[in-house]
Formats: C-alpha cells, structure tokens, sequence
C-alpha cells in the first residue's frame, strides 16, 4: 500500500507547487483570460447586434423591394389595359372606317348600276325605235308599192278615224 499512498512531504510540495501556480495564475493568466472572454463576450454581442441590425435592414429593403414590385405590376397592368383599349379603338376605328369606305363603294356602284341601265335601256329603246321604223318603211314599201293601195290605205284609216 506504500506506492498508492502518498508520503506526507509529497503533499506538502505538491500542495506549494499548485498554490504557486494558482496563484501565478490568478495574478498574470486569469485577468488576461477574463479580459479576452469578455471582450469576445462584447464582440459576439456587437456581432448579434449586428445581425439583428442588419436582419431588420433586410426585412426593410424586402418590404420596401416587395411595395416597389406591387406598383410595378399596377403600372404593368394599367399600361397593359391602355394597350388593350387603345388597340381595340383602333380596330372599331378602322372597322368603321371600312365599313363607311365599303358603303360609299356600293353606293357608287349602284348609281353607275343604274346610270348604266338607263343608259343601255335608251339604247335598246333608239335601237328599236330605228329598227320599227326601217321595218315599216320596208313594209310600206312593199304594200303601198302602187297608187290603188295607197289610196286604199288612206280611206281604211281616214274610216277609222271618224269611228272613233
């Protein structure tokens, strides 16, 4: 049991040598220990504070980025509805325009319809009329050839007249 048991001499220097060392310690490694505990203790905290900073700057910027994107998208869609509107204007307007084009043509065709069917209707009318009268005179031609027929003629129709 001697070599597990300590003398009473061991104790003592090993008793001085960790007061020394606890002492030297305390004196000259303690307080620089401390010092840099707590200045890591103010870095970690100013760090924290900064992230907390810096989280409520984010959050600032993307509510500040999300309004921006809102009106954006208004603008977007207003210029976009303008667009539509302007574009479906100019369609009635050009539909109208056609339409009032396409009118005027068919009134035009219709009057030279028109004017050319009283046009054609007076050619065929003197075209007749020449064609009657040549005819007559070929008919008179042949019936009154001599002067017993004409003079035959004239009292048939002079006959006529007074019955009337």
């Amino acid at each position: 049991m001697g070599l597990v048991t300590p003398g009473l001499g061991l104790i003592f220097w090993m008793t001085i040598a960790f007061l020394v060392v606890w002492i030297g310690l305390g004196k000259f490694a303690w307080p620089s220990i401390l010092e840099t505990i707590k200045e890591r203790e103010e870095s970690i905290k100013n760090a924290l504070a900064s992230a907390d900073d810096a989280r409520a700057e984010m959050a600032k910027l993307q509510s500040e980025n999300e309004a921006i994107l809102k009106q954006a998208r208004e603008e977007r869609d207003t210029i976009l509805k303008e667009g539509k509107e302007m574009k479906e204007k100019m369609i009635a307007d050009a539909k109208g325009l056609a339409q009032a084009e396409a009118d005027k043509i068919v009134a035009s065709a219709r009057e030279n319809i028109q004017t050319e069917k009283l046009a054609a209707m007076a050619e065929i009318k003197n075209h007749v009329a020449t064609l009657s009268v040549d005819i007559a005179e070929k008919i008179l031609k042949n019936e009154l050839g001599d002067a017993a027929k004409q003079k035959q003629l004239v009292d048939s129709l002079l006959a006529d007249i007074k019955l009337n």
